[in-house]
């Protein structure tokens, strides 16, 4: 298990290295600079471009940004004094996102299971079509159409909810709503399915040969075994909820860690656009590498093969 999970952990480390790289190079490709404010003279520019470093040829930036890296330093931000890019990414907004991304993923988890599992017992009647249909709509419509519509019926028409920002958890609970419906749609599928494939299984109609109850071979049998499959999307779905979703913080003005993803992009904040990719990327590396080593021990034949590659 030690060998298994140590080359995984090299992995995850090559995979880091090559995705700072790369976005790296691409930041250099962006058009204009972090300094394109009218009133800045050119002579002004240039003095901050040295302050930065910008000035230095691309090998020697490159360089240094990877060394601070490895030291855990992001640089500092271009827009905001040369505030520490740690300090914005790592404060209060991702604390914010992690709350909305942990709501979402618990109420979508819930609703999800629930759902496909309501649809798999009751297969091709209007429960099994009315979750399908759920599902379908969940995981086609975009969260960009999603949200104003959501907006529009149950804050602006009928006043449930508040339309935007983040002043209390009541604010908080249309975005993770929003959220939550496609998470929701993507378990209720994948919940179904496994189930539907459990329900065949022999050791399912031994149990019912026995003479168990629906509800007991449902829960000790059927759901148990099918919860297994859900770990592959979980895991990743939950990187992805947690540091924050670019559109839902955006529409609902929420100061969380994909908002302020979308306004560095714009004001070509270098440093803290790559601070939020590397962000989202360790999550994202970190889950993968957390389901591998889950996988590891649900099954060993999978840890064999994988230190045998």
């Amino acid at each position: 298990m030690l060998r298994y999970t140590l080359k995984r952990l090299v992995n995850a480390f090559i995979i880091l290295f090559i995705i700072a790289t790369v976005s790296w190079m691409l930041m250099q490709l962006l058009p204009g600079s972090p300094f394109n404010d009218e009133k800045l003279t050119d002579a002004a520019k240039a003095q901050l471009e040295a302050k930065y470093g910008l000035d230095d040829p691309l090998l020697v930036q490159y360089a240094r940004y990877m060394g601070n890296l490895a030291q855990g330093d992001l640089g500092n931000s271009y827009a905001f004094n040369g505030t520490p890019v740690v300090d914005i990414i790592l404060g209060e907004r991702l604390a914010v996102s992690a709350f909305l991304g942990t709501q979402a993923l618990i109420v979508g988890t819930l609703i999800g299971i629930l759902l496909g599992s309501i649809s798999a017992m009751r297969h091709n009647t209007l429960w099994d079509k009315s979750s399908a249909a759920f599902s379908v709509i969940g995981i086609s419509v975009p969260s960009f159409v999603l949200a104003p519509l959501l907006q529009l019926w149950l804050a602006v028409k009928l006043e449930i909810f508040p339309i935007a920002f983040f002043d209390s958890w009541w604010h908080s609970v249309l975005p993770s709503l929003v959220l939550a419906i496609a998470v929701g749609a993507v378990v209720a599928t994948y919940t179904r399915a496994e189930m539907l494939e459990v329900f065949g299984q022999d050791y399912v109609t031994l149990a019912r040969s026995k003479g168990l109850s629906r509800v007991a071979v449902v829960t000790r049998h059927v759901l148990r075994n099918s919860m297994i499959p859900l770990v592959t999307i979980l895991v990743p779905l939950a990187a992805a909820l947690l540091t924050g979703t670019l559109i839902v913080e955006t529409v609902f003005s929420i100061p969380g860690i994909g908002e302020q993803f979308v306004r560095s992009i714009f004001i070509n904040d270098y440093s803290v656009i790559m601070g939020t990719t590397l962000l989202f990327a360790v999550f994202f590396v970190a889950s993968y590498l957390v389901q591998d080593i889950l996988y590891g021990i649900i099954d060993p034949r999978i840890r064999v093969a994988g230190t045998k590659e």
